[in-house]
């Protein structure tokens, strides 16, 4: 299994982000996903989290409003639409997926994920 994100960059305060997930040897459909992040010094943060079939999704707290998670199963992709970034929203940028005995894995703790990417930088300049 092997996850691979894309979209990260430089921008500037206010500016807008999609982040790519695409999974390869593993039927997308059939599991949960999310996005992490992790910024310098700071433990893995939670972000948001998104149904199989995509009808359910879980964002952090702080996130909700600015933050949108979507997928295409059809692609084998997840999406992490990023609006009004700010600084503090600087950090590399995980997708995650559950084990395969566990596709309905419904948990905000990163150590509960089996698969990682290997991470996209986002900097957020003010």
């Amino acid at each position: 299994v092997q996850l691979v994100e894309s979209g990260g960059g430089l921008v500037q305060a206010g500016d807008s982000l999609r982040l790519s997930c695409t999974v390869f040897g593993y039927t997308l459909s059939h599991y949960v996903m999310a996005w992490f992040r992790q910024a310098p010094g700071k433990e893995h943060e939670f972000v948001a989290w998104i149904s199989s079939g995509g009808g359910s999704t879980l964002y952090a707290d702080s996130l909700k409003g600015r933050f949108t998670i979507s997928r295409d199963n059809a692609k084998n992709t997840v999406y992490l639409q990023m609006n009004s970034l700010k600084p503090e929203d600087t950090a590399v940028y995980y997708c995650v997926a559950p084990d395969y005995g566990d596709p309905y894995k419904y948990s905000t703790r990163g150590a509960e994920y089996h698969y990682w990417g290997q991470g996209t930088q986002v900097t957020v300049s003010s």
